[in-house]
């Protein structure tokens, strides 16, 4: 018989470095939630992006999941991060990643924050079902002049992860969002809401094709459609208590969509200077909004978490 020298294929400089933490939960079939760090390196001043870090990540195990921040330091996409490296997210210095960054990051060594995109791309690479964040990025106002369009869309057209969120921003066009999520199959949950959340602001106006009303409607909803291997958008409107004021907001809009054209602010740098331009003007209201909704969130993917683990186990156990 002939020697057939066996073809070794190496590691992935992207393979995620899986805390010890996350990595048992997973074996174990337990809850567990990933959660951007880009809301914590650069949507958050300092030192309120630093104790964010905790309060989400304390959110999720109050309700009985493994939270599992993720970021790239030293050129390795991590999952799951202690306090030395949560604090090394906090300090700043890091570059902002999207999935099409992870390359360079990692060949070039650097430290960065994940988007949406990019942690839900190393989540799923990770075996992480569940995500919660703040907002979504989508289609920007002007796109059929600029083509700007975030790459948060098309990764969860092919990235089997739930995602839980506020919506997208309302500096973004929302309808026409809606539309591509639509076009590329991913699917669009409102959790006890029959309207697309924006952000600030409960309701956009458009209204959600699906409706769930708990914890374990939407895990019944994402085991179904996992399958599919797209992903899955459940829109939580932030806490009544914690909505922006419509008038405060609908000023702070219009003023900012000036500010970024008269300025020429395009792409990737146009949703921190909305963010800062509401932040300063809002005197820190819209930073408290932002902190309430993202913390409701990662409970809501913590309880979807918990239910999908027991789902899990159900359909894996001898009838």
């Amino acid at each position: 018989m002939p020697h057939v020298t066996e073809h070794v294929v190496p590691r992935s400089p992207l393979a995620p470095v899986v805390s010890q933490e996350v990595a048992d939960a997973l074996a174990e079939g337990r809850a567990v939630v990933a959660l951007e760090s880009t809301l914590l390196a650069h949507g958050l001043p300092a030192p309120r992006n630093r104790e964010t870090a905790d309060v989400l990540e304390r959110a999720v195990r109050a309700r009985g999941a493994v939270p599992a921040t993720v970021a790239v330091l030293d050129g390795r996409p991590r999952v799951g991060l202690d306090a030395t490296a949560l604090d090394r997210v906090c300090a700043g210095d890091l570059v902002k990643l999207s999935v099409r960054d992870l390359g360079a990051a990692a060949g070039l060594g650097r430290d960065g924050a994940t988007t949406v995109a990019a942690t839900a791309w190393l989540a799923a690479a990770a075996g992480i079902a569940l995500f919660a964040t703040g907002g979504l990025g989508g289609v920007h106002r002007g796109a059929r002049e600029s083509w700007d369009v975030s790459a948060d869309l098309g990764v969860l057209a092919r990235t089997p992860v739930a995602v839980v969120c506020s919506g997208v921003k309302s500096l973004l066009d929302v309808g026409a969002t809606l539309e591509v999520l639509e076009t590329d199959s991913v699917g669009v949950l409102g959790y006890r809401t029959d309207t697309f959340p924006g952000f600030y602001r409960r309701d956009s106006g458009h209204p959600v094709p699906w409706r769930a009303d708990t914890p374990a409607q939407v895990a019944a909803v994402w085991a179904a459609h996992r399958a599919t291997g797209s992903g899955l958008v459940v829109a939580q409107p932030v806490p009544v208590a914690d909505e922006l004021d419509e008038a405060l907001h609908d000023r702070l809009l219009g003023g900012g969509l000036a500010m970024v054209a008269e300025r020429g602010i395009v792409g990737k740098d146009v949703t921190p200077a909305l963010l800062e331009h509401f932040h300063t003007g809002s005197g820190g209201a819209s930073l408290a909004t932002n902190v309430a909704l993202v913390t409701a969130n990662a409970g809501l993917a913590a309880d979807v978490a918990v239910a999908l683990a027991a789902v899990d186990r159900a359909r894996l156990s001898p009838r």
